[in-house]
């Protein structure tokens, strides 16, 4: 599912147009951003939490070529699904 068939849904849903929608989605979706870039975890209940995490540098190997290569320490958002959201998922896909 694609972010504008995400809006056409939510459009139809609420009576909103697809303008309003997409202001109101682009507008969730920078607040989570400008949240994660200040390091802070967003949690949505009942759908999971956004966060960021740190890793240490490493030494890794390309598994084209086979080099040796060195990562840097690094910041990455993760996301863990709530537990509700995990069994509708697997309850809906068995």
């Amino acid at each position: 599912m694609t972010k504008q068939e995400i809006v056409d849904n939510v459009s139809k849903a609420t009576g909103l147009t697809k303008v309003e929608t997409e202001v109101v989605m682009n507008g969730i979706m920078a607040l989570i951003i400008d949240a994660l870039s200040r390091n802070e975890r967003v949690e949505l209940r009942g759908f999971g939490t956004f966060s960021v995490k740190h890793r240490q540098p490493k030494k890794a190997r390309n598994p084209g070529t086979g080099e040796i290569i060195y990562l840097k320490e690094r910041y990455v958002p993760t996301f863990k699904p709530a537990k509700k959201m995990r069994l509708k998922v697997l309850n809906t896909l068995k």
